[in-house]
């Protein structure tokens, strides 16, 4: 049977270094794709995110308008993280981010490649699919839910859906939209914002 994953980009976030949390439209756009996914989705029966607090604050109200119990999975966080300044400052995390994401086998000085990165969240929904049914709501980021599909299905696949989604990432609270089977991962619908209002801002998160 298999089953089907909605991942969710996490919302707008405050533009930090750490463990940023959403901004006030973050906050607007995840209640709104929980209003939407209750109203769309009701065949939820189960909701995963990211550890990083920017994925737990918008997969909260999801997870409430499901009166569902959040799963936390470390597998689906982020490819890298800008922590701190000490370590790396920011023009240097961002030069790091590119090469990464030119080369994807490259291993920056912060988090994983985007080979390796892909393949956790990879192994993450594998396993999913052995402990669910139906629909599962995966809460993530842009990075590594792009990566995720370039491993899938390539990126000339990419690319010819979407010129600039490899570049530029996904939306706030776009929903990207897998099935699992069997352990084989196929694209049922790449990151959307059809569902969001007109009062959000949809830039890359």
């Amino acid at each position: 049977m298999g089953i089907e994953v909605l991942v969710v980009q996490h919302g707008e976030k405050v533009r930090s270094a750490g463990d940023p949390g959403l901004t006030e439209v973050g906050r607007r756009q995840a209640a709104t794709v929980a209003t939407w996914l209750a109203e769309n989705r009701p065949d939820i029966d189960a909701i995963v995110a990211s550890p990083l607090r920017r994925a737990q604050e918008t997969a909260a109200p999801i997870a409430a308008a499901f009166g569902l119990e959040l799963t936390t999975e470390p597998r689906v966080r982020e490819r890298m993280n800008w922590d701190d300044a000490a370590s790396i400052d920011l023009d240097g995390f961002l030069t790091e981010w590119q090469r990464a994401t030119d080369d994807r086998a490259y291993q920056p000085a912060v988090g994983d490649s985007s080979v390796n990165a892909a393949a956790r969240f990879i192994d993450a929904l594998v396993d999913l699919e052995h402990d669910h049914a139906g629909v599962v709501v995966v809460v993530a980021h842009g990075g590594v839910t792009v990566d995720t599909l370039r491993t899938i299905a390539g990126d000339r696949s990419v690319s010819d859906v979407n010129a600039d989604l490899i570049s530029n990432g996904v939306p706030s609270c776009a929903i990207t939209q897998l099935r699992v089977t069997n352990g084989a991962i196929t694209v049922i619908d790449y990151p959307s914002t059809d569902h969001l209002d007109q009062t959000t801002r949809h830039h890359p998160a």
